[in-house]
């Protein structure tokens, strides 16, 4: 039924259940299980103006490198359940990255968590799970976290 399973991650810790719906279905359905990390590049260009310029580079490479420590994360974990990975690191809009992701790489199923955020926060700002969701050629099952303080 699927051949591609997509795990967005983002390093946080309410990612964990999503972590482990997505490793448990690749094994179920013998899938691949690919996983992605989008570093957001409103954040770094948030830091480019010209008194932030040595902030920007850094801000980057600091996104880099938690997004390269979340997918080998996440691999390491899908390895230890002998689940098949590809792992990749963009740059760009989360959302449009994931959809993109999704149509080139044919996914069959992405897999998302949700962190549970108060009304005017997400008003505010929007849910990438949400965008996706309702933008994407491909069912997406969406992992409730909840989130406290």
């Amino acid at each position: 039924m699927y051949d591609r399973i997509l795990l967005p991650t983002d390093g946080s810790v309410g990612v964990d259940r999503a972590t482990d719906h997505a490793i448990d279905a690749a094994d179920r359905y013998d899938a691949a299980l690919h996983v992605l990390y989008v570093v957001d590049t409103a954040i770094v260009n948030a830091y480019s103006g010209d008194e932030f310029v040595s902030g920007s580079e850094g801000a980057e490479q600091t996104l880099t490198e938690t997004g390269r420590e979340a997918l080998e994360a996440v691999a390491e974990r899908a390895s230890a359940a002998d689940v098949d990975t590809v792992t990749s690191l963009v740059y760009g809009t989360p959302h449009e990255e994931i959809l993109r992701y999704v149509d080139e790489e044919d996914v069959d199923l992405t897999v998302m968590g949700s962190k549970t955020r108060p009304g005017d926060y997400r008003r505010m700002l929007g849910s990438v799970t949400e965008r996706v969701s309702r933008q994407s050629t491909a069912p997406v099952s969406i992992v409730k976290t909840t989130v406290s303080g």
